[in-house]
């Protein structure tokens, strides 16, 4: 493909993307936020590699922008082998060492150490249930549960099931996974859908 093919296509693609209907959030974001929202959000998801690297991020934000936390998402990935829970589980303190020293990631002492017993308590749940996309995928029934919100100012910041989630996770050895945590947890991974009614992500 030629320069200037690719920059036509490139502009068709632009001008598609901006003149979709999409959640009133999304829209106020940077075009990573965008690309978020279109490509991911609202998306169900099904691998356990995924559901970890969303338990760090989201945990990382806790005080923090989503937006900060998607600028740093590349410097997680590289900081924690590709969020691999495995060798995870399995870093020492001369790997805690190494992520406080890391500029590109939340540099929180409590949030990289709840990382790694994140990692160890997810292989334990594997254990038990098969995969962890089986056990949390239960709070919902094992399929999305789909909204009718016309305004993100609707959206709720934590439900029954995502209080119960949060709840049973402690129990099991989880940090950072507050009612709030789990509910955006739930939303990122497709357990809930609620892009708003009207946006061309919507399912229902």
């Amino acid at each position: 493909m030629s320069g200037f093919e690719g920059g036509v296509l490139s502009r068709i693609l632009s001008a598609e993307m901006s003149e979709r209907k999409r959640c009133g959030w999304a829209a106020l974001g940077s075009e990573l936020m965008l690309r978020y929202h279109d490509e991911e959000w609202g998306e169900p998801a099904h691998d356990d590699r995924r559901h970890f690297e969303m338990l760090v991020l989201e945990g990382a934000q806790a005080g923090l922008s989503w937006t900060t936390i998607l600028n740093k998402r590349e410097n997680y990935r590289r900081a924690f082998d590709g969020f691999d829970y495995e060798k995870v589980a399995r870093y020492t303190q001369r790997d805690v060492k190494r992520l406080l020293g890391d500029a590109g990631i939340v540099r929180n002492k409590l949030k990289v150490a709840s990382a790694i017993s994140n990692a160890q308590a997810l292989i334990a749940v594997r254990e038990e249930f098969g995969s962890f996309d089986s056990y949390i995928w239960g709070f919902v029934g094992g399929k999305p549960k789909v909204n009718s919100f016309r305004s993100y100012k609707e959206l709720p910041a934590t439900t029954p099931e995502s209080d119960a989630m949060a709840k049973d996770l402690k129990q099991r050895g989880f940090r950072f996974v507050g009612p709030t945590v789990c509910y955006a947890h739930m939303q990122s991974v497709g357990m809930v859908d609620d892009h708003e009614v009207g946006c061309f992500r919507r399912t229902g």
